[in-house]
């Protein structure tokens, strides 16, 4: 996995870091990333559980994993939420 995300890091702007990812991965896979991460966009703002299912379409198990590894896990939803411009 280490030379996987040397790979990601060494991606210089957005056009080669979706193309990588398009060919690394299924549109699925890429799918169910991008709503996890909408999913922990959500829980930054503080919105309730419920609501955030009912916007995303995820299911509640979906809503509260993330939130538990946002809370609890290696602080990588932290570190993008706390640099991503909105």
């Amino acid at each position: 996995m280490r030379e996987l995300f040397d790979a990601i890091l060494r991606l210089e702007t957005r056009q080669e870091a979706e193309a990588f990812f398009r060919d690394l991965c299924t549109l699925s896979e890429l799918e169910a990333m991008a709503h996890r991460w909408e999913v922990a966009r959500l829980l930054e703002q503080g919105l309730p559980y419920l609501e955030i299912a009912e916007r995303t379409g995820a299911s509640t198990t979906t809503v509260t994993r993330v939130a538990h590894w946002l809370r609890h896990g290696e602080g990588g939803y932290r570190a993008a939420l706390d640099r991503a411009a909105y």
